[in-house]
């Protein structure tokens, strides 16, 4: 069963991931831009609103990049406090313009210091678990690529846990953020799947020749990735007997993942264009 699941998974991802996912998928709207700032900001709002029927966070993200006159960065960096006005109002499900006057306060401050969104998910040394998630391997898997991977990790020291709940603790460092915004934030620190903010690193991190995910990002690895365990994941993981949690936090989507990479341990996310592809087309699953 396990090399017949891998090859139906195999078949079903290379399916799904190709660019005519993109348009109908929050992942258009990082598509918008070719910036690199852009597409993490434009990105990580998009993922932040996936939440709800697509044809809405859709349109709710197209009307937050028009708030932002269509270029976010420039929007983060120089507005004023005229600008901020622009934002006033803006609402999707509990997401309000109070969460979003902050989040773009973050934003600017973070940009001020760093050139790229990712030095907020990289622990500094020696404040995090240096425990990495184990790697499966066969005999007849890449041993060079592999044992570069193993050099990396050992030299980064973290895993992806340690990657979100340090972005939670650097995403709320500015003095007096409103405590409602922490709702909109998860972490494994709070046993969440974390499920937006993995499909956010998955579109920054992954890199294929497909055109749907960015890999724009160079520090994190494809291997340290966790699936988005949404529903539609979740129930076609759990129709395959890649899930045996009952309940479902970070803890499962961790099982699933590990599940995933004994089929592709440098890999393991890109199933997740087979599961979620599955999950919404409802597709016939193999028995």
């Amino acid at each position: 069963m396990r090399d017949g699941l891998k090859d139906f998974l195999e078949a079903k991802a290379d399916f799904y991931n190709r660019r005519d996912f993109i348009e109908p998928d929050p992942v258009s709207i990082p598509h918008l831009f070719s910036k690199k700032q852009d597409i993490e900001i434009a990105g990580f709002f998009a993922a932040v609103l996936a939440w709800g029927q697509r044809k809405t966070i859709l349109n709710k993200c197209h009307e937050l990049m028009a708030r932002m006159d269509h270029a976010p960065f420039d929007f983060i960096k120089g507005h004023t406090d005229t600008d901020l006005k622009q934002l006033l109002g803006f609402k999707h499900r509990t997401f309000n313009d109070t969460d979003l006057l902050y989040f773009v306060a973050f934003f600017r401050h973070h940009y001020e210091m760093h050139d790229s969104l990712e030095a907020a998910f990289i622990p500094k040394r020696g404040e995090f678990n240096a425990d990495y998630l184990a790697i499966e391997a066969t005999v007849s898997e890449d041993i060079d690529r592999l044992s570069s991977l193993v050099c990396m990790q050992a030299e980064l020291s973290f895993d992806l846990k340690d990657a979100l709940n340090n972005f939670r603790q650097v995403f709320f460092s500015l003095p007096d953020f409103p405590e409602r915004t922490k709702k909109h934030i998860s972490s494994p620190n709070q046993n969440s799947t974390c499920k937006r903010l993995c499909m956010f690193l998955r579109w920054m991190v992954r890199s294929d020749d497909r055109g749907v995910d960015f890999g724009i990002w160079k520090t994190l690895l494809p291997a340290q990735l966790i699936c988005p365990c949404d529903v539609h994941v979740d129930r076609v993981a759990r129709s395959l007997g890649l899930i045996q949690r009952k309940q479902t936090d970070w803890i499962t989507a961790v099982e699933l993942t590990e599940q995933l990479r004994k089929f592709d341990p440098l890999d393991p996310v890109k199933y997740d264009f087979a599961l979620f592809g599955l999950g919404v087309e409802r597709a016939l699953l193999p028995e």
